[in-house]
C-alpha cells in the first residue's frame, strides 16, 4: 500500500513539473500565434488597433502579462480536472454511509472476508483504511502473546497509519489552486498599474491631452484585470468545493475507524464473556 501511495506521490510531483512550464508555452502560444494573429488588427499589424468587434486583437492589447494569465487558466483547468477525478476516485463506487453500516455489521457477525470483499468493491479512501484495519484485525484477533489491550493499541496504530497515507493523497495539488486564486487578481492588477503607467507617461511625453488616447490605454489595462478576476474566481470556488468532498471523505474514515475499534472491543468481549462461561466451576 505505501509503494502504491508513493507512485501516486511522484506522478503527481511530475504532473506539477510537466504542467506549470508547459502552460506557460501554451499561453505564449495563444498569445503570439491567435490572439497576436495579424488578421485580427486594421493594416495587418499587430501592433495598430484592432478590428471592430475583433476580440481576440483587443484581448492581445493586454500586453505580456496576458501570457501568464492564460497559462494560469490552463495550470487552473488541468488541476480542477485532476483533483475532480481523484476526489471522484476516493469517494468510491458507492456512497460511503452504506458501506459502513455494511461493513460494521459483516465485522460484528464476524464475516471479515466478506467484509475485505465489500472493500475491494467500493475502492475508496475509506475502503483502503478499513482493508488495512480489517487485515490487522485478523491477525491479532487470535493471537495469544498479546494481551487484549495491547491488540487495541496496534490496531489503532495501523488505522491512523493507513489514514495518514490517504487523507495526503486528497490534498495534494490543493495548494496550486489556493494559490492562484490568490495570486490570478494580483498579476492582473500588475497589468492595469503598469499599463496605466505607460499610458499616462505617453500622454506626458506628447504634453497635450489626448482623451481618446488615454481611454484606449487605460482601457487596455484593465483588460488583465479583466482575466485574473475570473480566473481568481473560479479557483475559489473550486477549492473550496474541494475541501468540502474531501473533508465528507475524511469524516467517513473516521467513522470506518471508529467502526472497526468498537467492532474489535465488541468482539473482545464476546470472547471473554464465551471464556468466562466455559470455565469449569470448582466443585
Amino acid at each position: 500500500m505505501s509503494k502504491l501511495k508513493s507512485d501516486t506521490s511522484r506522478v503527481q510531483f511530475w504532473l506539477a513539473g510537466l504542467v506549470i512550464p508547459l502552460s506557460l508555452v501554451l499561453g505564449w502560444v495563444v498569445f503570439t500565434q491567435i490572439l497576436g494573429n495579424p488578421a485580427n488588427f486594421e493594416g495587418q499589424n499587430p501592433l495598430g488597433e484592432p478590428l471592430k468587434g475583433n476580440y481576440l486583437g483587443v484581448i492581445y492589447k493586454g500586453g505580456p502579462l496576458m501570457v501568464v494569465l492564460i497559462a494560469f487558466q490552463f495550470i487552473l483547468v488541468t488541476y480542477v480536472l485532476e483533483r475532480y477525478l481523484t476526489i471522484r476516485k476516493a469517494k468510491g463506487k458507492s456512497a460511503n454511509a452504506p458501506f459502513i453500516r455494511q461493513v460494521r455489521q459483516l465485522i460484528e457477525q464476524g464475516r471479515h472476508q466478506e467484509a475485505i470483499q465489500a472493500c475491494d468493491e467500493h475502492r475508496g479512501s475509506a475502503a483502503n483504511v478499513v482493508r488495512e484495519g480489517l487485515t490487522t484485525y485478523a491477525l491479532l484477533a487470535n493471537n495469544p502473546e498479546m494481551t487484549e489491550e495491547d491488540k487495541r493499541l496496534l490496531l489503532r496504530y495501523e488505522l491512523e497509519q493507513a489514514t495518514q497515507l490517504e487523507i495526503p493523497q486528497l490534498n495534494n495539488n490543493l495548494s496550486i489552486i489556493s494559490t492562484l486564486a490568490q495570486i490570478a487578481t494580483l498579476i492582473g492588477l500588475l497589468g492595469t498599474v503598469t499599463g496605466m503607467i505607460q499610458a499616462f507617461s505617453s500622454l506626458a511625453r506628447v504634453g497635450s491631452p489626448d482623451a481618446v488616447g488615454l481611454a484606449g490605454g487605460i482601457s487596455q489595462a484593465l483588460l488583465t484585470t479583466a482575466f485574473g478576476i475570473p480566473t481568481s474566481a473560479v479557483a475559489i470556488v473550486a477549492y473550496n468545493y474541494f475541501s468540502s468532498r474531501i473533508s465528507n471523505i475524511v469524516y467517513a474514515i473516521d467513522e470506518a475507524t471508529y467502526a472497526i475499534l468498537h467492532a474489535f472491543k465488541v468482539r473482545q468481549s464476546q470472547q471473554a464473556a464465551k471464556a468466562l462461561t466455559e470455565t469449569p466451576k470448582p466443585n
